[in-house]
């Protein structure tokens, strides 16, 4: 023990004045933070003295494995998985009685123990143990690394996605014992479908299916989801179920809770706050529960005998990760489903163009009812162009077609109204203002553009565009404006005095409105369900949505319509959706026949046509106009790579709201698409992680940002 060690000396009697000015001055000193040990001259462990250690750093050029000494007094708790500090950073001539010494700490987690290094000098070594809790499984490291390879992107990047930040609380308590499973469910409304009866046998018996199901409109899919889900637990095996967002996973949970009681499923979600997300999530890799529902980071849950992974409306951008490298939940699912053997469920009242290749590719089979079923769950769907106004004062007002008006005032009748109107921010760059067909390059068809009110000029391949006319009716006039959610509201509030109208919107999402009449005002993605189902729905500007710079534009607006209609009552409970649109554009005709299925397989013939996603792949590399011209010339891309601009980006402007994907403000940036067709994915992605960490090893060169598979590429 050192002289600082050494206890005080027991105070004079009589010196309570002294005492306290001692303990005041004790208060104001600065303490010093003790140093982690470096464990100089201690002895290692007898057995395996190596740890290979996953370092906390996501630059792509130290992604790598890194080994460590392992003290003898760490022996015990240091075991494969387990959270870990080291010191990083330190010089080879920084070294003192065999061990390396410098650098700062860091987190890491422990891979594995090894007999011995591949590295020939001194080792530093591990300053301690996080935590003796193993959080990170091989299999779990199988499907990191996976995912990091695919996205160009490094493991320690993926890691921080997929295990949660420590929580010493949660930790402490021990998780519930597990409860044996429970019996297999009957088909319940799974009857609907042809095959989903089968789908459940085959879960129950321990089968691997893989499905993509397009769900009919009303309120049965949750328990429909919990009915799998309990299919799979019977097996003895583990479930997991990731949604958009914490509405739709409290309605799943609900119907889990339901189905088969409490204490058999975990809830992973923001909402629930960091401490119980820990505490849920220890209780998922201990073996308690075997059943996971949850957001965007619940892909990654380590539920132990995976037998089935599942994903409801994956066209949702909620489920495309903002942080690098950006992974999608489908192919997260997807990755998941090969690696661990197990059933693979994609759900969606709509069908995307990918869901659309997982089935004609032969991976997955569909999960669809007979158009008998359609019809009897379906919504009556009418069309009408926006420019056919009604001859009333008050419709003119709130822009609303004669068959709309007519709609909305024989549903406040019988039950809430819903009106859908697009949300803040879809505007689209330019369309024609007689027909509204959005305005396209000759050469690439990526969508026009007009910066600073010039000269038309193509947003992806830069062609400038002098002489454009419509291609569908020849007019020559362009239009770029929209009316947004809290106008409308007014507008409606006029035309109808005596009904109350309620808006759900990104500031306020509602979760549930009554079966009274009303008339609910929402942007897509946050329409409240009404008890009952809604008595008809008004799908407003429809021109706006489909007019969107993208490939995925009908999609998205044909997926956000079905979604919207799938809250209202049935055809044969009168149940009414009026689209205003023009009537003969594909996506609405998809609309009236209620046939996503069919809309995405001609979508997808299409993009095999231009060679564009999911047919082949894209990524994007994103940076300043020196940066991005540097980084393109350096790669060593596939042969059969095509690159695509690059394009300036619109500069972020001060006081905007700054989306992840948007340069720093005042900056200019720009962007350049590669394209590989099908099979050179996984050789682009190598090139591009290559070039990327080239790029930091050799420092001062400034960074570009890549991801593959972009959600939107115009």
């Amino acid at each position: 023990m050192s002289s600082n060690d050494k206890q005080p000396e027991e105070p004079p009697a009589g010196g309570p004045e002294q005492l306290a000015l001692i303990r005041e001055t004790v208060r104001k000193a600065a303490v010093p933070k003790a140093k982690p040990r470096t464990w100089r001259g201690a002895p290692l462990a007898k057995e395996l003295p190596v740890a290979r250690v996953m370092v906390n750093k996501g630059a792509l050029h130290l992604d790598q494995f890194f080994d460590y000494a392992v003290p003898e007094e760490l022996d015990a708790s240091a075991q494969p998985g387990v959270r870990v500090r080291v010191r990083f950073g330190a010089g080879a001539h920084r070294v003192r009685e065999g061990r390396r010494e410098g650098g700062g700490l860091i987190d890491g987690f422990l891979i594995e123990r090894r007999a011995e290094s591949d590295y020939g000098g001194a080792l530093a070594a591990l300053a301690y143990v996080v935590s003796p809790e193993p959080v990170l499984s091989p299999q779990m490291l199988a499907l990191a690394r996976a995912v990091a390879d695919r996205y160009a992107g490094s493991l320690a990047d993926v890691l921080q996605l997929a295990v949660p930040p420590r929580n010493g609380r949660a930790e402490s308590k021990p998780s519930p014992e597990p409860l044996p499973p429970p019996p297999a469910p009957d088909p319940g409304t799974w009857a609907r479908y042809g095959r989903g009866p089968a789908f459940l046998e085959a879960l129950s018996g321990r089968g691997t299916p893989r499905a993509v199901w397009t769900a009919l409109p009303g309120p049965h899919w949750p328990d429909e989801l919990a009915r799998a889900v309990a299919a799979t637990l019977s097996s003895g095996r583990g479930a997991l179920v990731v949604v958009p967002d914490g509405r739709r996973a409290a309605r799943v949970d609900a119907a889990l809770t339901a189905l088969m009681g409490a204490g058999r499923h975990a809830v992973l979600t923001a909402e629930s706050g960091p401490e119980q997300r820990y505490r849920q999530w220890l209780a998922v890799r201990r073996g308690s529960v075997r059943a996971v529902v949850g957001t965007r980071a619940a892909m990654f849950a380590p539920v132990p005998d995976l037998g089935l992974v599942a994903i409801w409306d994956d066209g949702d951008s909620s489920h495309s990760d903002d942080n690098a490298p950006f992974p999608h939940v489908r192919e997260v699912l997807e990755l998941r489903a090969a690696h661990d053997a197990c059933g693979f469920l994609l759900g969606s009242t709509s069908c995307t163009v990918e869901a659309a290749q997982l089935v004609e590719s032969g991976w997955a089979v569909p999960l669809v009812a007979d158009r008998a079923q359609v019809r009897a769950a379906a919504p009556l769907v009418r069309t009408v162009g926006d420019q056919e106004l009604a001859r009333d004062e008050a419709a003119r007002a709130a822009r609303l077609p004669s068959l709309a008006w007519q709609a909305v005032r024989d549903g406040l009748k019988s039950g809430p109204v819903l009106v859908q109107v697009p949300r803040r921010g879809y505007v689209p760059r330019l369309a024609c203002e007689r027909c509204r067909t959005p305005a396209r390059c000759r050469h690439c068809v990526g969508p026009l553009q007009a910066p600073d009110e010039r000269e038309l000029r193509c947003a992806w391949c830069g062609h400038d565009e002098p002489q454009w006319h419509c291609a569908a009716c020849g007019s020559t006039r362009l239009r770029a404006q929209i009316v947004g959610a809290r106008r409308t509201a007014e507008e409606l509030g006029r035309a109808f005095p005596a009904v109350p109208v309620r808006t759900s919107g990104r500031d306020h999402v509602l979760d549930s409105v009554p079966g009274r009449p009303a008339l609910v005002v929402a942007t897509p993605g946050a329409e409240p369900v009404a008890d009952g189902g809604y008595a008809a729905a008004l799908l407003l500007d429809g021109w706006a949505m489909l007019g969107r710079p993208d490939l995925r534009a009908g999609e998205e607006a044909l997926r956000r319509w079905i979604a919207a209609g799938s809250l209202v009552r049935g055809q044969q409970d009168g149940g009414t959706v009026v689209v205003v649109a023009e009537p003969t554009l594909r996506p609405v005709q998809a609309l009236v026949r209620w046939d996503p299925v069919g809309h995405a397989l001609r979508e997808l013939a299409e993009r095999a046509e231009l060679g564009f996603p999911p047919v082949s792949r894209m990524a994007e590399v994103t940076g300043s106009p020196q940066a991005v011209a540097e980084f393109l010339v350096t790669a060593e891309l596939p042969a059969d790579a095509e690159v695509l601009g690059p394009v300036p980006l619109p500069v972020t402007e001060p006081g905007r709201t700054r989306r992840p994907k948007d340069p720093p403000v005042g900056e200019r940036w720009e962007r350049a698409l590669l394209r590989v067709p099908p099979g050179s994915g996984a050789a682009l992605a190598t090139a591009l992680k290559t070039a990327q960490a080239a790029r930091l090893a050799r420092g001062g060169a400034e960074t570009v940002r890549i991801r593959v598979d972009p959600p939107d590429i115009g």
